[in-house]
């Protein structure tokens, strides 16, 4: 449903804020390893979090990722979505036709608009923190 580069955006936010909330900042190549994900792509997911202020990074020997709290609370499942992979999750056809709309509806089209509606509700409703307070360490990879 989401893009890789989005599951691993999503991904590297709520290892960032787990880490935070111990008050640690994490480099790309611990987040790449936890969240399995190349470090090269990671370091493009976390530049385009970092640029709409979903994430911060200090720079140096104690430097790293982190996310402050008040952007954990605020932010939606459905920004971070908007910020890597567009709204296309809510527009893209089911069946990959170019040509389905509400004009022109493939087979799929109503009977997914529901299933749509849902998914968008949810990740508009669902806060990064609420998945940093439910989410488990033990989810993600540590070599």
């Amino acid at each position: 449903m989401f893009s890789k580069a989005c599951q691993y955006g999503l991904k590297a936010v709520i290892f960032i804020g787990k880490e935070s909330a111990k008050g640690n900042k994490v480099g790309v190549n611990e987040i790449a390893d936890a969240i399995d994900s190349p470090k090269a792509f990671t370091s493009k997911v976390l530049q385009s979090l970092s640029k709409k202020k979903i994430v911060s990074s200090i720079k140096g020997p104690y430097g790293g990722f982190y996310i402050n709290k008040e952007v954990s609370v605020s932010t939606s499942l459905s920004e971070i979505v908007k910020i890597i992979d567009g709204d296309k999750v809510y527009t893209a056809c089911l069946l990959g036709f170019n040509s389905c709309n509400k004009e022109k509806p493939c087979p799929m089209h109503d009977r997914f608009a529901e299933i749509r509606e849902n998914l968008k509700k949810k990740l508009e409703t669902t806060t990064v923190q609420l998945l940093i307070d439910e989410i488990g360490l033990d989810l993600f990879n540590f070599k």
